[in-house]
């Protein structure tokens, strides 16, 4: 097995990445360690490595390629082993990993093999896996065209190849500055119709640095260069599988383009200047218009609902609402408007995005919206759900209960729930078209409990029909709702309580419980001003 590590000025974070490669055991033939050249001594570091290990060689490149898939094309011609696979230079690759990917190659004669990735944010160390359904459990692809799944993991480095099968089809990243070339290398993969090897063993962790004074790809999305970059991306490899007669996988990676990036990248329009806004809306409209039917009807609703509110505008606009139903799980805020025929309708605005599949979707995947209020107060600190009629989805399910918890966004654990019932909000006029009902609940929260951190809110609605349906809550920004409140505690002396809206507009929660994490949060807030 060769493993190419690839790097460019991450001195800090390259040693790590070789040193795990080389932990792998015998199993690895040799490292490649290609440095893009950097400046900042990575290449002397890895120097100094290969000269006490001899499975380590360094492939120094005269010109800086601008990005990943040149020096991973220079490991490709270097690999001397029968197989091989990728590691970028601020990740590592876990114990066993190689020895797990490199039994399903050779125990099932494939080209490929892949395993589960975890997303670990630091310096909290939280995981998220990546793509978990498609690594549940070990199986054998014979043809991708038969698990368009695939077509979801577009990562390379989670993967081991067979440097033949490489090599034989011309399978190679795009040169230089390209982002998102993964993308298009696994498009390449998939078109020459490989075997593969599914484990649920973890063989790679992503180190997700957001801090970081040099973002990843990945994570600096704050320029709309980066959005047509992804747009690039995702059409040359929908053009790869298509000319490959592939074509279920193809309109696969259109759903998966209107599921995952689009709603990504919408839940952050708000974040962006006016400028970034209207550029990003002509560029994903000139997109989508290359889309046909079939495309957009594979792809979950939201996605969908999301590329016709673009297609049928052409300036930005409702972007409050188009984050909400980007969110996930997706929230449809008022108004909910008909069209002349009773047919659920986007707006009166917009007539012609229709919702029609709101009244027959199963009550656990509606896209139902909650708005939270939480009054941190002396007395008690009272948590007010208000639940929105859907057309009349609601009334007839029949809300029941709630179960509310705050779940800690570094470990998932659940720190606090509370049980409330709702009531018919008779009285409240709707603020949407339909003139419907709503519900409220309300329940005191004892969020002395709940201890330092960041809290999300997650909701499970119980209905009298004996349905349920998970979902988050809308933050209300009323007047004093979203700010920090000092608050006293018997356990803690007092409490210093935010509460606040994601970027998807969902409520959260910091807290720092005592004086002293009181005036710590304080004094970086303090400093923050200053500079």
């Amino acid at each position: 097995m060769s493993v190419v590590v690839i790097g460019y000025e991450d001195a800090d974070h390259v040693g790590d990445a070789v040193r795990s490669a080389l932990a792998q055991g015998p199993a690895v033939r040799e490292v490649i360690a290609v440095d893009d050249c950097s400046t900042d001594g990575s290449a002397n570091l890895l120097d100094r490595l290969a000269l006490d290990e001899p499975r380590l060689r360094v492939v120094r490149r005269e010109v800086n390629s601008g990005g990943c898939g040149s020096p991973r094309n220079d490991g490709i011609d270097a690999a001397t082993a029968p197989y091989v696979m990728f590691l970028d230079s601020d990740d590592v690759l876990p114990p066993g990993a190689v020895d797990a990917l490199l039994a399903a190659a050779t125990g099932r004669g494939t080209e490929v093999a892949a395993g589960l990735c975890v997303r670990r944010e630091l310096p909290s160390g939280r995981e998220v896996r990546w793509q978990p359904e498609l690594y549940a459990r070990a199986a054998l692809v014979t043809r991708p065209g038969r698990r368009v799944r695939l077509v979801h993991d577009t990562l390379c480095v989670n993967k081991l190849y067979r440097t033949g099968f490489l090599r034989e089809h011309g399978i190679r990243f795009p040169e230089g500055r390209f982002p998102y070339e993964d993308f298009v290398f696994t498009a390449r993969v998939l078109a020459a119709r490989p075997r593969i090897a599914l484990i649920p063993d973890t063989v790679y962790v992503w180190h997700v640095r957001r801090s970081a004074e040099r973002l990843s790809i990945s994570l600096d999305r704050s320029g709309v260069d980066n959005w047509r970059a992804r747009i690039t991306a995702h059409a040359l490899a929908y053009d790869i599988l298509l000319a490959a007669g592939e074509k279920r996988l193809a309109r696969a990676s259109r759903a998966r383009f209107l599921d995952h990036a689009l709603r990504m990248y919408a839940r952050e329009l708000d974040l962006r200047g006016a400028a970034y806004r209207r550029e990003w809306w002509a560029l994903t409209r000139a997109y989508l218009a290359t889309f046909d039917a079939a495309d957009f009807a594979l792809a979950p609703a939201p996605g969908r609902v999301i590329a016709q509110v673009v297609l049928a505008s052409e300036k930005p606009r409702d972007l409050t609402r188009v984050k909400e139903v980007a969110a996930r799980p997706a929230r449809l805020r008022p108004p909910y408007a008909r069209a002349k025929d009773g047919t659920p309708v986007w707006s009166a605005d917009l007539p012609h995005v229709t919702l029609e599949h709101l009244l027959h979707r199963p009550v656990r995947v509606l896209p139902l919206a909650v708005d939270a209020e939480l009054r941190p107060r002396a007395r008690g600190t009272r948590l007010r759900l208000r639940l929105h009629e859907l057309y009349g989805r609601m009334a007839d399910a029949a809300p029941a209960t709630v179960d509310a918890e705050f779940v800690n966004r570094r470990d998932g654990r659940t720190g606090l729930t509370l049980t409330a019932r709702f009531h018919a909000d008779d009285t409240d006029p709707a603020p949407y078209a339909s003139g419907a009902d709503s519900w409220t609940a309300e329940a005191r929260a004892d969020l002395a409990a709940l201890g330092s951190g960041t809290w999300d809110l997650r909701l499970c609605l119980r209905f009298h029909d004996g349905t349920t349906r998970e979902t988050t809550a809308h933050a209300s920004a009323g007047p004093g709702l979203l700010r920090r409140t000092v608050v006293p505690s018997a356990r803690h002396g007092v409490l210093l309580v935010q509460p606040y809206a994601t970027h998807a507009g969902s409520l959260a929660l910091r807290i720092a419980p005592g004086l002293r994490g009181t005036a710590t949060v304080l004094g970086r807030r303090l400093k923050r001003l200053l500079h």
